[in-house]
């Protein structure tokens, strides 16, 4: 059997080039576990007047009003890997939000009005003399002051629901910490209330993207707790 010379050396460069092909391709890396020990846990405790208190039987817990206008919502959660930190702060952030809206129904209050260039009563013009007064209603301040949840924000009247970040603009944030920690309102007119606080922690804020040199996307993690309040 006679074998073409070129045809073999074709052959053999043509095999060399697969096998530095293949021993050249880059192999794809694959993600670490989010959390340190290889789950990722929460923990929320309510606080007031510095003492942690307890569920009842019913798994809420039990508040009375002592003078302190807030308590707070306290958490533990698991640390996170080095690879999901920034300068080794972590990327782990919490969301508190509740079912709880203050609004002052009865509020009402007046104030004196004054006349632009109107008159004084001493010469240094320190002393403006008013010329009627103005009643503010709940009408007025609504227009103002939307009502506030017990976790500190408010909703606007023109607040775009519809737009793409809505979700990100309710609720209020503790981040880039372990011990994420919320006040929330409180006062003597809210004894025989219920309050549901809703808390979404995130483990990698910046997860859920395609990186090259990966085999799948950054890993994210959400988890939601709830913690239920009665104000005896």
């Amino acid at each position: 059997m006679i074998f073409d010379y070129k045809i073999l050396k074709t052959a053999h460069t043509f095999f060399i080039l697969i096998v530095i092909f293949i021993s050249c391709k880059k192999e794809l890396k694959t993600y670490p576990d989010l959390c340190l020990d290889g789950s990722c846990t929460t923990n929320y405790d309510l606080l007031y007047l510095g003492d942690t208190l307890q569920t009842n039987n019913d798994g809420y817990y039990e508040l009375e009003y002592e003078g302190l206008n807030y308590f707070q919502v306290i958490g533990e959660i698991s640390s996170v890997d080095e690879n999901y930190t920034i300068n080794n702060v972590p990327l782990v952030s919490a969301k508190f939000d509740s079912d709880y809206w203050i609004l002052f129904d009865t509020l009402k209050f007046t104030i004196p009005m004054y006349s632009y260039l109107g008159w004084f009563d001493d010469q240094a013009l320190n002393t403006p003399i008013p010329i009627g007064n103005y009643s503010y209603t709940m009408i007025n301040l609504f227009e103002l002051h939307p009502p506030l949840n017990a976790v500190g924000y408010q909703i606007p009247v023109d607040f775009c629901w519809d737009c793409p970040n809505a979700s990100t603009l309710v609720g209020v944030n503790s981040s880039y910490n372990y011990r994420p920690t919320c006040n929330i309102f409180l006062d003597d007119e809210m004894k025989g209330d219920t309050m549901n606080i809703f808390i979404e922690t995130i483990f990698n804020t910046e997860g859920g993207v395609k990186n090259d040199g990966y085999k799948e996307t950054s890993p994210i993690l959400s988890i939601e707790n709830n913690i239920k309040v009665i104000f005896i």
